[in-house]
């Protein structure tokens, strides 16, 4: 087997061993969401859409985009020794530790400024002062994700994202059902008071030893992963806002409901469907900070990624198109189908996200601050503008036209700057990859706006469905030859 062979094999093995539980941890989510949906309809969820995001503004101002950056030097000093280990992830733990206390203080201290500000009232003061908890609770876990995932502890980071999952869903459901709407923060207090707790069963396995460090070591130590932590926290604050700012604007150009019903057609987008990337960024991200030193190892290994995400992406991105309407209805109920022509945007621009995301990375694990930053402002402003005329002349079809737009867009700019400043270029092998899986997608969107002979529709789409399908396995098989690695598997077994 040659060494390109096993690279995507890694590549895929990776991806499976995420993207499998991922399956379960969705499966999981869809229970979740199909239960809330009918048992609060799309207002509670426009409710719980921007409570989620106000509390999701709070984190990513007081943490410091330590989530990201500290993965990095957590994968490094993995190549180096165990105390190496042990220090960095204790600096990270009191470091968030605070983070946590701060932003928990924050979201009290102005919850009547939060609720007059997100519902126009001060009905929701009390939902915003629990909302704190929330916050402190989220900063909790995510230290231990972080630590998981920087050490690649691949097996940890699956179950206890399944876990997590699967026993907040068994508490929430009761506070739903007796509570309705005013379940909502406590609800979202419990999801991530059970992560936390699941995540640190995972993390004492690993028998990490903790390191007593003062106040001053610990600013000394973190400075690194502070100083570029800073520079990504200016970019979840952008997209933050950025998302907070458009929920806001629906609900007062709408309502309530039409906030709900854009967080329903968000989660279908990003959730189901963006669970590749989930997958895949878990392992990607920290081996991409590894070999940052390596240009041509990064370029070799940005074109393996891309090559894995875009062929496993078009043959999800065809079916979910195709089967959007029963989904919906599925996952939610008959009252969200409103949501079903933003839905179909949105995941269509799913095909040029595969690729801008993973050249994304590259500018994280060379610490590029200021060119990271500077594009950061670009795209989030773009992004900003874009959603808002979108939403004001076409509603929520408009969002997810924009959505689309703004993706194909980021795409060329990312690969102007992976060129000019990283030297990376995408071989033409991918090239060609690309060029047919889009023109695979684009065919059965635009035959899912046909009304009339639906057979005729349906059995065209299925047909380039099932040839998306042996398209990605035929490529796949080339590059990291799948039998050789069944037959392996099978010999081994025997």
């Amino acid at each position: 087997m040659s060494e390109s062979q096993s690279a995507y094999r890694n590549i895929l093995k990776a991806t499976s061993i995420f993207g499998g539980v991922q399956v379960f941890s969705i499966l999981v989510s869809i229970i979740r969401s199909k239960i809330i949906a009918v048992l609060i309809g799309p207002a509670g969820m426009g409710i719980a859409g921007l409570l989620n995001a106000t509390l999701n503004l709070i984190s990513g101002f007081t943490n410091l985009g330590l989530e990201t950056s500290a993965v990095k030097d957590i994968s490094q000093a993995k190549t180096t020794t165990k105390d190496n280990v042990d220090r960095v992830v204790s600096v990270l733990s009191r470091i968030l530790f605070w983070a946590g206390i701060l932003g928990a203080f924050c979201t009290i201290v102005l919850s009547p400024w939060l609720s007059q500000l997100s519902f126009g009232n001060y009905d929701y003061c009390y939902a915003f002062i629990l909302l704190g908890f929330a916050v402190f609770f989220k900063q909790l876990a995510t230290t231990n994700t972080t630590i998981l995932q920087g050490l690649r502890e691949h097996a940890y980071f699956a179950k206890s994202n399944l876990f997590g999952n699967l026993f907040g869903l068994l508490l929430i459901v009761p506070l739903y059902y007796y509570w309705e709407t005013d379940a909502i923060a406590p609800a979202i207090i419990v999801t991530y008071l059970i992560l936390y707790l699941v995540t640190t069963f995972y993390i004492r396995k690993l028998a990490l030893k903790k390191v007593h460090l003062s106040s001053g070591a610990i600013i000394q130590e973190g400075k690194s992963m502070l100083r570029f932590g800073f520079m990504l926290s200016l970019n979840s604050i952008y997209i933050l806002i950025a998302g907070y700012i458009l929920q806001i604007f629906i609900s007062h150009i709408g309502n309530i409901s039409e906030v709900g019903l854009f967080n329903a057609g968000f989660v279908i987008i990003n959730t189901y469907v963006g669970l590749v990337f989930n997958a895949m960024g878990t392992d990607y991200y920290p081996k991409l900070a590894v070999l940052s030193g390596d240009q041509q190892k990064v370029n070799t290994f940005v074109n393996q990624q891309i090559h894995v995400a875009v062929l496993l992406m078009a043959p999800i991105i065809i079916l979910f198109i195709i089967i959007m309407p029963y989904m919906i209805i599925a996952l939610y109920s008959v009252k969200f189908l409103p949501v079903i022509a933003m839905v179909k945007w949105g995941v269509l621009g799913m095909l040029f996200k595969a690729v801008s995301w993973s050249l994304g990375y590259i500018m994280i694990v060379k610490n590029d601050s200021a060119l990271f930053i500077k594009t950061a402002l670009l795209f989030n402003s773009l992004s900003i503008v874009l959603n808002l005329f979108g939403y004001y002349y076409y509603g929520l079809e408009g969002l997810g036209i924009s959505s689309l737009v703004y993706y194909a867009i980021h795409l060329l700019i990312m690969i102007i700057i992976a060129r000019k400043y990283y030297k990376v270029f995408f071989d033409t092998a991918f090239k060609k990859v690309f060029l047919y899986s889009i023109l695979m997608c684009t065919a059965v969107f635009m035959l899912s706006y046909i009304d009339t002979n639906e057979p005729l529709k349906y059995g065209t789409q299925i047909v380039i469905f099932l040839m998306a399908l042996g398209y990605s396995g035929y490529q796949l098989n080339q590059k990291m030859d799948i039998k050789g690695a069944i037959n392996q598997f099978l010999n081994r077994k025997k």
